[in-house]
């Protein structure tokens, strides 16, 4: 069959015959031939800048059981809206066809060194592309090669997840052998490879610790010794912290010293994002923070917030006084400004469900046009060496073989970048955090609860959730874990005594007025009716937890939920795919 090569512009995105349904709708703007094209770094370059589109630009939006909007994601409402779509669903092959072309016409290019970058870049986006696969659907076929449309290769089963892993680690291992080690922000370097390495090899290491998977060939100790041996390596690399963890967030371009890779925007071309917007309007879903998530944080001191006389019913001032500095960096506490202003700016209950409103990639308010709805143009990350830390620690934490010195050559580092202690490895042992293991607020699963070093797990798990708040972590994490009823635990913003006023900034003035019956007439602060959607919903009625989704079910189906379905119309177009487990789709096959 002949086969159909065009460059879609300025898309740069390649269309060839295919089942799907998103080639086949598309128009190009010109077609040429295949054998004319690959020849040059330029080539090569154009066809590839469309891979870097399967980096998500709106992870900041991503719900879970410590971020909420006014409307849950299905994947939070679980049950029974949850269901099997007919088409789309994730099940979408076509950049995967992009990367295997370019694979398949790689040695049309004659500059050796050139061939091998772009041979390197593309098996990084190959491993990538299955990564996100295997986290979404589990089990999933393997194509290792570019196809014509009409292939029986196109019509394979699904692939034991191992394979899968297996390939993956091949790709991974030869695109980190050939890419630059030159920093390259905005460009897939090695360093960014072994980035994509680490956290794979985590995953699986810990999804088949936690959902006890033992499959023919790597163990989960072998991935978890992987991603402690990238990690090691980006840590000896040209990266560190930067001092300021707020600005890390919300500058116009990102720091090349911390960040591995990013996602650029830029105001002069239109590239823009919406993530200021979406934590400062009230038209953009109003999400805040979990007050499970806020209870999480630690003193200033490093004690637990959670052992402290009261803390379920303290209210907000003295709720998040003297906390980890980086809670102030994720929702607006007493006494917070917008960069470039000096106005004291209390939480919004308009913009926030929880009233833990976010600060966390809000810009600069003297820029232009940033509090409009997508009109943002910070650099977001991708890579960053704050979660290299991270994997690392937790890496060697789950192979049981954490030190002190470990800790201290990632996690304290970061705790040290925001002024907080030291994490203390023997103190994490000897003490497991109560709050953390409680089956109201903390990881239930039994793996964990039994484990002799739980105590130092959940510290590990508390700093990661902390400083990678927000950066679209949270629910693959609790998937990996196997956490998901997590999500069934209640979703409760701040605590409000009853009706009355509430001085929410510390200035001694009061901010917001919770009344029943009558509007009144005051203009100078927010007037929330109890009761009221368009106001505030509190779970005892009269007083309690800001709970907005009062009445709203979230059920995780452990049975189900740690794997998303396959669209009915794949499975009938192949038949040899089978569907995941607690999925009912209607077909017998």
């Amino acid at each position: 069959m002949k086969k159909i090569f065009a460059i879609l512009l300025p898309a740069v995105a390649l269309c060839f015959a295919s089942c799907d349904g998103d080639l086949l709708n598309k128009t190009p703007e010109s077609t040429i031939s295949p054998d004319s094209y690959f020849k040059t770094e330029a080539d090569l370059k154009l066809f590839s800048n469309a891979f870097y589109s399967q980096f998500d630009d709106s992870f900041y939006e991503d719900q879970s059981d410590h971020f909420i909007n006014l409307n849950l994601s299905n994947e939070l409402r679980g049950g029974n809206v949850r269901t099997v779509p007919s088409t789309g669903g994730g099940w979408s092959w076509t950049m995967l066809r992009r990367i295997n072309e370019l694979l398949r016409n790689i040695d049309k290019c004659q500059d050796e060194k050139v061939r091998a970058e772009y041979a390197g870049l593309a098996k990084f986006f190959r491993a990538f592309f299955y990564f996100e696969k295997v986290k979404r659907f589990g089990d999933v076929p393997w194509v290792g090669e570019a196809f014509d449309s009409d292939a029986a290769e196109l019509y394979a089963p699904r692939d034991s997840r191992e394979v899968i892993m297996t390939h993956m680690l091949e790709d991974i291992d030869e695109a980190i052998a050939v890419l630059p080690a030159a920093k390259s922000l905005y460009r897939v370097n090695k360093y960014a490879a072994l980035a994509l390495k680490a956290q794979f090899c985590l995953y699986e290491g810990t999804y088949r610790r936690y959902h006890g998977i033992s499959l023919s060939g790597h163990s989960a100790e072998d991935y978890l010794n992987l991603a402690v041996q990238a990690a090691e390596e980006i840590m000896a690399g040209p990266y560190k912290l930067k001092d300021d963890y707020l600005m890390l967030f919300a500058e116009e371009n990102a720091d090349p010293d911390e960040m591995i890779l990013a996602m650029q925007f830029d105001r002069t071309v239109q590239r823009k994002n919406n993530t200021t917007a979406f934590a400062t309007m009230s038209t953009q879903g109003a999400p805040g923070l979990t007050k499970k998530f806020v209870d999480s944080f630690l003193m200033k001191d490093g004690s637990r917030f959670t052992d402290r006389k009261g803390w379920e019913t303290m209210q907000f001032i003295d709720e998040v006084a003297d906390r980890d500095p980086r809670l102030a960096c994720l929702t607006r506490t007493p006494g917070y400004t917008r960069i470039g202003s000096t106005d004291v700016l209390a939480p919004d209950f308009g913009s926030s469900v929880t009233g833990f409103q976010l600060v966390k990639f809000v810009m600069d308010v003297t820029l232009p046009e940033v509090d409009r709805v997508d009109k943002s143009y910070n650099d977001l990350p991708i890579y960053r060496l704050g979660e290299i830390y991270l994997i690392y620690a937790e890496a060697k934490a789950e192979l049981g073989t954490i030190t002190q010195d470990d800790l201290d050559k990632s996690v304290n580092l970061l705790r040290k970048r925001v002024g907080m202690p030291d994490m203390d490895l023997e103190a994490a042992l000897a003490s497991p955090d109560p709050y953390l293991l409680s089956d109201e607020y903390g990881y239930l699963n039994p793996v964990l609860r039994n484990a002799s070093n739980v105590g130092i797990l959940l510290e590990i798990r508390r700093e990661r959730s902390i400083e990678l708040a927000q950066e679209g972590k949270r629910w693959d994490d609790l998937m990996r874990w196997k956490e998901g009823k997590c999500i069934d635990q209640k979703m409760y913003g701040q605590y409000f005594p009853g009706p009355g006023k509430y001085d929410l900034t510390g200035d001694g003035k009061p901010d917001v007025w919770l009344y029943e019956g009558a509007k009144p007439s005051d203009k100078t602060m927010q007037l929330l009716k109890i009761g009221d959607k368009t106001g505030v919903i509190l779970s005892e009625g009269s007083y309690g937890y800001v709970d907005n989704q009062k009445g709203i079910d979230h059920i995780f189906n452990e049975e189900r939920d740690y794997l998303y379905p396959i669209p009915i119309e794949e499975r009938q177009l192949n038949p040899n795919l089978t569907q995941n487990p607690g999925w009912n789709d209607g077909l017998k096959y």
